[in-house]
């Protein structure tokens, strides 16, 4: 069995530091830009920067879902923010470490250690943070929720 998968995302320069980039075999496109930080970046436009650490984030949020529900964890919400930094450790630009702070919420208390053990096995089986040299973190929070 072939396990390889394609996935296919055009580019077409727009103007200035700005482009669109879309699939095939997807509905909508995203503008994308250099960011401010760099010379002649564009405020307010998603940047290849923002764009890898959502490919971390979005990549952590589909593998808990998929594990929580192996699991049969059941959960109320789950939250996570993720920041990239963005470094130069050997002169050469690099985002050296993206950190998921995930919030889950579960209503059930004595399920909260399992909840932790699900969110540390979701960051360790995730794709894409297995796919990149950045050092992926973890910052996970529990939370019960009380009716």
């Amino acid at each position: 069995m072939n396990n390889a998968h394609h996935y296919e995302v055009d580019l077409t320069w727009t103007n200035d530091r700005k482009g669109t980039i879309s699939s095939p075999v997807l509905n909508s496109s995203i503008e994308v830009a250099t960011p401010p930080e760099f010379p002649k970046g564009i405020p307010g436009i998603w940047s290849p920067e923002h764009l890898l650490v959502a490919a971390v984030n979005s990549c952590y949020m589909t593998t808990f879902l998929a594990i929580a529900e192996n699991s049969k964890l059941d959960f109320v919400s789950l939250d996570c923010k993720a920041v990239g930094l963005l470094e130069q450790p050997e002169g050469k630009y690099m985002v050296t470490t993206v950190l998921l702070k995930p919030v889950l919420v579960i209503t059930d208390e004595h399920q909260a250690e399992r909840a932790m053990r699900v969110l540390e096995k979701t960051e360790k089986a995730c794709l894409i943070s297995n796919s990149i040299k950045s050092t992926v973190k973890l910052d996970a929070i529990v939370k019960v929720a009380h009716h």
